[in-house]
């Protein structure tokens, strides 16, 4: 009989720390793949790289076309761009213009 509350007590001791490595262990996989965990801030750190490459871009497009605009604007026309900018949604050609016509590849 003595040994049956040994044998109990070994039991529960096992339960208990089974139960306690179980949980830690649910916790620990969370905190690495769960939604805000380390895998996701991997993943958002490279989206964040991506992104900004991708405004950089867009801001140099930006900053183009800005200063296309103000070449159109009233208090500085650039006759250039106006003659060009015509001639396109027109589609008109100079009386200089040489027109050169290729089949497609």
């Amino acid at each position: 009989m003595v040994s049956r509350p040994r044998l109990r007590s070994l039991i529960s001791a096992l339960c208990l720390h089974l139960t306690a490595a179980l949980v830690i262990g649910y916790f620990g996989v969370h905190a690495y793949i769960g939604d805000r965990g380390l895998k996701a801030r991997m993943d958002l750190d490279q989206q964040i790289a991506k992104l900004s490459a991708e405004l950089a871009v867009a801001t140099a497009e930006r900053r183009k076309l800005e200063n296309r605009v103000s070449l159109l604007k009233s208090d500085r026309l650039d006759p250039d761009i106006l003659d060009e900018r015509a001639r396109a949604l027109l589609n008109y050609v100079g009386r200089r213009d040489v027109v050169v016509f290729s089949s497609a590849p």
